[in-house]
């Protein structure tokens, strides 16, 4: 089974980098000088135990495809249509398309990427993506999580469990993740939704003393909207249980903790940001169902225009974005 990674930045990256330590076969999807600096030196892969130069094979965009490959989606949610479109015609080998043959995971933040994938691909899978990671050079993935580099649930979308989502979760775990097969992953990913309601403020503020008032305040929206709209999810309690001390975030030698994936699109000054399907989906959902997200809603305006108008992260100051919250 040969894992072909959509999208190979810290959470791609680092995946398909695991994978291929562990023995898998792994291809990289990668774009402009990042897919140079893999095709030319390896993928440069540094975590807690120290770095590797990892030979892994990359194309720049889609190739034939094998019956036994499993398409795993890490690009930002405003990219999924773009890139499944690419892959979605793809031929398989034996005949077919790979929309019809083939497991198309999506290891992706946001709620939304799953039901984008199933108008084109017809086997979906969720995965719940709890991993600290940093991609800002070309060639170059950091990996914080420690003694795993991170936990991934995975189950059919909408839900359920089957041989597909078993075997992938059995190679994860063989690969330094937690890896694990869930019924009922929306759930799971949901509640990492809330969880990255944060990202915005990290990404407007950085690290900056007070922003945690503001990340409560848009978690707080967040749920509010969950539970009107009637939405499970996963408690704190609950994450934390399931995660214990399996992944947690350690220092790497040279190599600053930087910020989210949010943050990380700021600095690597890319024109676009993810939290429109973040913070955007608790404002999508509180107009349908009634309920006030002004919080979200500055986050996601404010974070919208850090990326069209290319500013570095980390720049807004927390009195500032208070001032803007009201």
């Amino acid at each position: 089974m040969r894992y072909v990674i959509i999208g190979a930045g810290a959470i791609g990256g680092t995946i398909g980098g695991r994978l291929f330590q562990s023995g898998h076969d792994v291809l990289l999807i990668a774009r402009g000088a990042h897919h140079e600096a893999l095709r030319d030196g390896g993928l440069r892969l540094i975590t807690p135990e120290g770095e590797a130069r990892l030979p892994v094979p990359v194309a720049d965009g889609p190739v034939r495809l094998g019956g036994d490959d499993v398409l795993v989606l890490a690009t930002k949610t405003q990219d999924t249509a773009a890139a499944l479109d690419a892959w979605a015609d793809t031929p398989v080998e034996g005949g077919g398309r790979a929309a019809e043959r083939l497991p198309l995971v999506c290891a992706q933040n946001a709620v939304e990427n799953e039901r984008i994938a199933l108008r084109r691909f017809a086997r979906v899978y969720g995965m719940c993506v709890w991993m600290p990671a940093l991609h800002l050079e070309p060639g170059i993935v950091a990996s914080h999580g420690r003694p795993l580099s991170g936990m991934l649930p995975i189950g059919r979308h909408p839900q359920g469990v089957d041989e597909t989502a078993e075997r992938i979760a059995a190679d994860l775990t063989a690969s330094n993740f937690a890896g694990f097969a869930v019924a009922d992953v929306m759930r799971w990913k949901y509640a990492k939704l809330l969880t990255n309601l944060g990202n915005a403020v990290d990404a407007l503020c950085g690290h900056a003393d007070g922003r945690q008032k503001i990340i409560q305040r848009a978690y707080e929206e967040g749920r509010a909207v969950l539970d009107v709209a009637g939405i499970p999810y996963a408690s704190r309690e609950e994450e934390r249980a399931t995660r214990g001390k399996s992944v947690e975030v350690g220092p790497l030698d040279g190599v600053p903790r930087g910020g989210g994936s949010s943050w990380q699109s700021l600095a690597r000054g890319t024109g676009s940001i993810e939290t429109g399907y973040l913070n955007g989906e608790i404002v999508l959902l509180g107009r349908l169902h009634g309920v006030p997200t002004p919080v979200n809603l500055v986050l996601q305006r404010e974070s919208d225009r850090f990326a069209r108008e290319r500013l570095a992260p980390g720049t807004l100051g927390v009195e500032e974005l208070e001032r803007l919250l009201g």
